[in-house]
């Protein structure tokens, strides 16, 4: 049990979490909520020992494992399956001991302790948790080093997942993550046999993934049962009597300071009214649930409407190389009031699309046609990290204003969510969730007839999230959005494009049809994709598909030389005369051991065959 008792939390002097105390039962999946900046990731910290905390404690079973996910990206010449095998450790100390081990009696204990952790398992296991991540067979015998960061980032979290801890902390596991990868991640979740806490302002997650959410709010934990659903109800109806409560103390106390105050003077109620100020002082303040307003999000209105289609797009073809399109045949029209969300898993060609339909590609063959003065903005995550650190929301207001006076200035970066001394404040100390706001401001600042919005709700909270769907259903014009977050496509979206297979199409059913379809095609096996650390790229060429196969080939004779070997040791163990009458339990787990190693033979010999049959075929 996890169990956190009077636990205060200071950082750089401010004070986080406050005497605050909560037990998780063995086996919970809990869902932390609570506004950016309480102090969610610091109780993190806290709980794998990495910060101290100020007074009480937090406890875990002495035999726990505590896993979270790596800060840092791996990268290296090592194969995607590799880095994921090696979370394991005690697996991986298993195998290399297995290696050199010459005495009976320890191989037996090796294979027998493999045995008991289901070991030789791990490598389908492992590339069970990485297809359903979004890679393929053949992305999982590429070096980490062919992928971009945020890439190897799914890998750090396919490693943390694969090494199964018996507390998995996860912090916005999903915003590395696609719409299909977070799919396949909260189905993960629901079914994860040990205790997990996961920190996320994703509603769909909280409502499916998890069976209690820990909600931090004004430095204290409170721990509700059910889902995200039900705790918003349970926390309304305990507004609610918090409300009462409030409203008859102070009642209460009127009514004892109304006696007070009529007879203190009086010799003969003078007890009375000693009595009445004593009760004052005993009646403790009950602090109501006051709910934090949030602020609106909103896009100004372009100044005219144009005539539709604003986007009429004609068999176009598009991509980084007229031989190899990452796109084609693409053709689709936007309206004033269109609500697109577009689908298909990270690499299919979505930043293609987006960049085609802004201008930022030119097709190479077909028509674009754009409506005449069309204006479009344009948010991407990446651009956080292009304002200006040192410039506050006011400067970087002040840029796009010119000569206007101060007061329309400062009213504008107000508009956008930065008033009073906020506007003043640099954009390098604002919080991921304040620059996102910042940067939607600055993209619409000029009321767009279309904004084109790539993975928007990342650094926002739960409710700043519902803030934006509003504005997105005011906004007068188009809106084009790519998100992980299933709330705002089913809030805002009212047409679901799939990017895949090289071209874009109309997809005709809901989100939870298109869920199960995902996780139906990630529980097996993936189609392969192309991706790279800078833009998408075509299809490689048949050279470079041989060259992954003789990874394969050669990684499968690697594994049969390794069992072929485990099995000499556990025969060796096995022919030792007395071993079944000195020890009849240590020899029938080496039976059962030796077994299981013939099955993983049979399969490394399986794989080994396959790959040399894909290589003939590709070499013919």
């Amino acid at each position: 049990m996890l169990t956190i008792t009077d636990l205060t939390i200071r950082l750089a002097g401010r004070l986080l979490i406050d005497n605050s105390s909560v037990q998780i039962t063995p086996g919970s999946r809990v869902g932390m909520v609570g506004r950016n900046g309480t102090g969610k990731s610091t109780l993190f910290k806290v709980i794998r020992g990495e910060l101290s905390a100020e007074h009480g404690a937090v406890t875990l079973p002495p035999r726990w494992r505590v896993g979270s996910l790596a800060q840092e990206a791996p990268n290296g010449p090592e194969s995607l399956i590799s880095v994921v095998l090696k979370a394991d450790l005690e697996r991986d100390a298993l195998l290399h001991e297995a290696e050199s081990a010459t005495d009976p009696h320890r191989i037996a204990e090796i294979q027998t302790r493999l045995v008991d952790i289901d070991a030789h398992s791990a490598p389908a296991r492992a590339a069970a948790i990485l297809s359903g991540l979004g890679f393929s067979a053949a992305d999982q015998l590429r070096p980490c080093a062919e992928f971009s960061g945020g890439w190897r980032m799914r890998v750090a979290l396919a490693a943390t997942l694969f090494a199964a801890p018996d507390l998995l902390l996860l912090d916005e596991p999903t915003n590395y993550l696609d719409l299909e990868g977070t799919l396949w991640l909260e189905d993960h979740l629901a079914h994860y046999p040990r205790t997990v806490i996961v920190i996320s302002h994703d509603r769909d997650l909280l409502e499916s993934s998890v069976d209690q959410i820990l909600h931090l709010e004004r430095g204290k934990l409170t721990l509700y049962k059910g889902t995200y659903s039900s705790f918003e109800e349970q926390r309304a109806a305990r507004e609610l009597l918090d409300a009462k409560a409030v409203k008859r103390q102070e009642a209460e106390r009127a009514r004892l300071q109304a006696f007070v105050d009529r007879f203190k003077a009086k010799a003969s109620k003078a007890r009375q009214a000693q009595s009445r100020v004593k009760m004052l002082e005993r009646l403790k303040p009950i602090t109501a649930l006051v709910t934090e307003d949030v602020r609106e999000i909103t896009f100004p209105a372009p100044e005219k409407l144009l005539s539709p289609p604003i986007i009429a797009v004609d068999n176009a073809s598009v991509g980084y190389d007229p031989a190899t399109p990452v796109l084609s045949r693409v053709t689709l029209r936007i309206d004033n009031d269109d609500r697109i969300a577009l689908l298909g898993a990270n690499g299919n060609g979505k930043s293609t699309l987006v960049k085609l339909l802004a201008g930022r590609l030119a097709p190479f063959s077909g028509k674009v046609t754009r409506a005449d003065k069309l204006s479009i903005a344009y948010f991407a995550q990446h651009q956080l990290d292009e304002l200006n650190e040192d410039a506050s929301a006011y400067d970087h207001v002040r840029k796009l204003m010119g000569d206007a006076p101060e007061a329309k200035v400062r009213a504008r970066a107000g508009a956008i969510g930065f008033s009073g001394k906020a506007a003043d404040t640099k954009a390098g100390k604002l919080s991921g969730g304040e620059k996102a706001r910042l940067l939607l401001g600055l993209a619409t600042f000029f009321g767009p007839n279309m904004i084109i919005l790539d993975e928007p709700t990342n650094h926002l909270d739960i409710d700043s999230r519902a803030a934006l769907a509003e504005a997105i259903n005011e906004f007068p014009g188009a809106i084009i959005m790519v998100s992980h977050d299933r709330y705002l496509i089913e809030a805002c979206a009212d047409q679901l494009w799939i990017v895949a297979d090289r071209t874009v199409t109309n997809y005709d059913g809901d989100l939870d049809e298109y869920r199960r379809l995902v996780l139906s095609s990630r529980n097996a096996e993936p189609a392969p994709r192309e991706r790279s650390a800078q833009i998408e790229k075509p299809q490689r060429p048949k050279s470079d598909n041989r060259g992954s196969l003789k990874k394969r080939i050669a990684e499968a004779e690697s594994e049969i030389a390794r069992v072929t070997d485990i099995i000499a040791k556990i025969d060796t163990a096995l022919a030792l005369p007395d071993i079944f009458t000195r020890d009849p339990k240590q020899a029938a787990q080496l039976s059962k051991a030796r077994a299981n190693a013939a099955d993983a033979l049979a399969r490394a010999e399986e794989q080994w065959l396959e790959a040399s049959t894909q290589f003939d075929e590709a070499a013919g």
